[in-house]
């Protein structure tokens, strides 16, 4: 099939895209690399009226330090993170992470700013966003503002993002060398994670985010809890569903998608990540 008709705007500068944004409301998408919105948009699940493409936009696919974080572009490539040396020495959960989404082409197009605004719980980055503890920087008519990663996902492809605003960054901790892990589960390498775990060890703000394990990207809160008590890494993991409310489907049923959280957290514990 294909999208519904619509008026297309490729804007130069983030204020031109709020511009837009504030002048179109809810007929208005935003697009980036389109490997969300397109596919929907050809099953007329989505037709927006207006499609601002933010791909003329300069300095949002910048990665560089700035202090103790690194700040990312909203328009890095899931590639520019993976080669990235500056990730791969000072994030490298993040960087392992964008190097097992989706297949070439979709790492070569789709964007980190894209893949944390669409808020699809199904998506590998976000939960290595929800580990390493991460803000999101988004932009609009009142200027600049940072959200948690916590307060960020509000429902199932819902966001803390107002109409008028868009991802600008992506702001995460240097954590260096200390130990993480990323492990999912899938049938086939370039099919969406039936459930994925997200492992950052201290220094820094260490976490534990959860793929697929209900309507948002979820922090397995009972596990950090108990990894922080001292607790041994199999009492850590079998604390991994704790809290969390999993769909069953074609894919695996919800107690599946449970047991497959406690193992893979317990492999993303002992360093080993999904290559």
């Amino acid at each position: 099939m294909t999208p519904a008709p619509f008026t297309y705007y490729r804007p130069t500068s983030v204020a031109d895209a709020i511009s837009l944004l504030t002048e179109h409301g809810d007929e208005a998408k935003l697009i980036a690399g389109g490997h969300s919105l397109l596919p929907i948009m050809k099953l007329r699940f989505a037709a927006p009226e207006v499609l601002i493409d933010l791909g003329g936009i300069d300095d949002l696919d910048h990665i560089r330090v700035e202090g103790d974080e690194i700040a990312i572009g909203a328009l890095a490539r899931h590639v520019d993170l993976e080669l990235s040396d500056l990730l791969r020495a000072e994030a490298p959960l993040l960087a392992h992470t964008a190097g097992v989404v989706g297949d070439c082409q979709i790492r070569h197009r789709g964007t980190f700013g894209g893949s944390v605004a669409h808020g699809d719980p199904s998506a590998d980055l976000p939960a290595s966003l929800m580990a390493l503890r991460g803000t999101i920087v988004v932009e609009g008519p009142g200027g600049r503002r940072s959200i948690a990663v916590d307060d960020f996902y509000t429902g199932f492809l819902e966001t803390a993002l107002e109409p008028d605003e868009l991802v600008v960054e992506l702001r995460v901790p240097r954590v260096g060398d200390a130990p993480w892990g990323y492990q999912k589960f899938r049938r086939r390498g370039i099919d969406w994670a039936i459930v994925g775990v997200a492992y950052q060890s201290e220094p820094g703000a260490g976490g534990i985010g959860l793929v697929n394990m209900g309507p948002t990207t979820l922090r397995a809160s009972a596990s950090e809890a108990a990894l922080r008590s001292g607790a041994s890494h199999d009492e850590v993991a079998a604390l991994a569903a704790e809290g969390t409310s999993p769909v069953g489907d074609g894919a695996g049923s919800s107690e599946y998608r449970r047991h497959l959280a406690r193992v893979l957290l317990s492999r993303a514990l002992a360093g080993r990540s999904t290559t």
